[in-house]
């Protein structure tokens, strides 16, 4: 197991925060509070550790991989996935050694694996471990579009997503339930996504909390407001649905707000591996588009309930990302080596845990969030100081960086300018230590330039450096450099909710 050792401990607190006190006393008399709450993300809610998993052992040296051979192992990588997807699941194998992905030999093609409770496990991602190495760099579907290089190694759902049923009435952020047209083709169990795409001026406008509209952000003035919440039905009864997590955005039923299903996988994993490329040129961003992701590791797409976890990635342009997903866990991963694009990111997913994560590669982009991605906790982040953290535009909503230590400034977040604001409303920074060189009067709308524009978040026990920042930009600031407590708003809130804090927590801490 490849253990982190985080300098997060915290001194010299201040006293309670007042939002927490809020929150706290919110959540005793049933109403919904002003922050978030983001205790229902990661891994089945936080509410119990990722297993160790008895499924079928797999080894992918009985498929004809050998490590430390010099010779490519992708083909027999393939082969094993195969056996385990046809099993229904399955533990893909990998023993300890160098075993290599994309060598001159090979396809220029990635390995996609399909199925539910398929995992990759190593055999450490330390020295002694397992390493799975990729020689040569994925080419992009499209070389003038720079992001269209694919990950190396992409966990999959398939199929379509197909309107289920449409929401009949308002529903409050904080809340459960939702009152549907008809609710014949859900059943308790099921994942549904509550969705809504719409252009309707007074949405947009709804959307910007009072900021100016720039005229140049098209995508959602012309094709409108995106939210895709990935949710587990608790029950039905009658016309109403109720959810085992609360809604992280209110619902007007005015705008058209529809059910969906959700086509995805749950129960996979990948774990003690290191992923390591062979990336070692001076990175510019966006040069082209081997610079911006040729060695791109790993991709979750449509899985829930699933995880990353003890895994090393080394000299790579994009780490991990987790894009329309729901309830994954990234926990104790290490990153180093050469400096690439982006680091691990939840793009377009819900209540995605990014945590107890060293990168210690100045990624341009550090951990983060993109796309229609709501509800993501980074937790116990360490970065250095010459990056900061991604927030790359295309709607991301209610993120929490939750006792993070590493650089701050503009300029990291990403997006092309079509795809602004950078993050809309309920950003939370919460006992961010920063790193580095303090500013003076810090924008989160910037008057200076076009790209990094944040609707006014909520930061609470900023300290470190010393920057001060622009109050008029900040819905609420609190605590200005000095710690609050509770120390982590994560784990504070998942205590409330469940009463004590979960062993995996304790255990992963210690």
């Amino acid at each position: 197991m490849l253990l982190l050792t985080l300098s997060m401990g915290l001194t010299g607190y201040s006293q309670e925060s007042k939002l927490w006190n809020d929150f706290e006393e919110a959540h005793k008399s049933g109403k919904v509070a002003e922050l978030p709450d983001f205790s229902y993300v990661g891994y089945h809610h936080g509410e119990k550790g990722i297993p160790d998993v008895k499924h079928k052992v797999f080894d992918v040296t009985d498929y004809g991989a050998l490590p430390n051979d010099g010779k490519s192992d992708k083909e027999a990588i393939r082969a094993t996935v195969n056996a385990a997807v046809k099993n229904g699941s399955g533990i893909v194998f990998f023993p300890k050694g160098k075993f290599l992905v994309n060598e001159d030999s090979d396809d220029r093609k990635p390995i996609i694996i399909k199925g539910n409770n398929i995992v990759f496990r190593g055999s450490g991602s330390g020295e002694n471990g397992t390493e799975l190495y990729m020689k040569n760099y994925l080419p992009a579907k499209d070389p003038k579009k720079l992001w269209t290089c694919p990950y190396m190694f992409q966990f999959t759902g398939g199929g379509a997503e197909k309107v289920l049923t449409n929401i009949t009435a308002n529903a409050q952020r904080g809340t459960f339930k939702i009152k549907v047209d008809n609710s014949s083709k859900i059943k308790a169990g099921d994942w549904i996504v509550v969705h809504v795409k719409n252009n309707a001026s007074d949405l947009v406008e709804h959307e910007m909390c009072g900021c100016h509209l720039d005229p140049a952000w098209t995508s959602i003035i012309n094709k409108g407001v995106l939210v895709k919440e990935y949710h587990q039905v608790k029950s039905v009864k009658g016309k109403t649905i109720t959810l085992k997590e609360p809604l992280m955005r209110n619902i007007s039923s005015k705008h058209n707000w529809e059910v969906l299903s959700y086509a995805h996988y749950e129960e996979v994993g990948v774990e003690d591996i290191a992923f390591v490329g062979n990336w070692h040129d001076d990175f510019v961003h966006h040069k082209d588009a081997i610079h911006d992701g040729g060695y791109s590791l790993v991709k979750f797409s449509r899985l829930a309930n699933s995880w990353i976890r003890n895994c090393r990635f080394t000299d790579v342009n994009r780490v991990a990302t987790m894009t329309l997903s729901a309830n994954v866990s990234v926990l104790n991963c290490l990153v180093t080596g050469t400096p690439g694009h982006n680091s691990i990111s939840s793009s377009s997913s819900t209540r995605v845990l990014i945590g107890m994560i060293n990168d210690e590669s100045s990624q341009w982009h550090a951990p983060g969030v993109s796309g229609a991605s709501i509800g993501s906790v980074l937790w116990r982040v360490k970065y250095n100081e010459d990056t900061s953290f991604e927030t790359h535009a295309s709607q991301p909503r209610a993120t929490l960086f939750d006792c993070i230590e590493g650089g701050f400034f503009l300029g990291r977040g990403g997006g092309a300018r079509q795809n602004l604001p950078n993050h809309l409303e309920h950003l939370v920074l919460w006992n961010y230590k920063e790193l580095g060189e303090p500013e003076t009067d810090f924008e989160f709308w910037s008057s200076k330039t076009w790209f990094w524009k944040i609707i006014p978040p909520y930061v609470v026990g900023f300290h470190g450096a010393g920057t001060t920042f622009k109050e008029e930009q900040i819905k609420v600031l609190e605590s200005l450099g000095t710690p609050v407590k509770p120390e982590s708003l994560y784990e504070a809130q998942l205590k409330l909710r469940l009463g004590e804090l979960p062993q995996w927590i304790k255990e992963i801490k210690q």
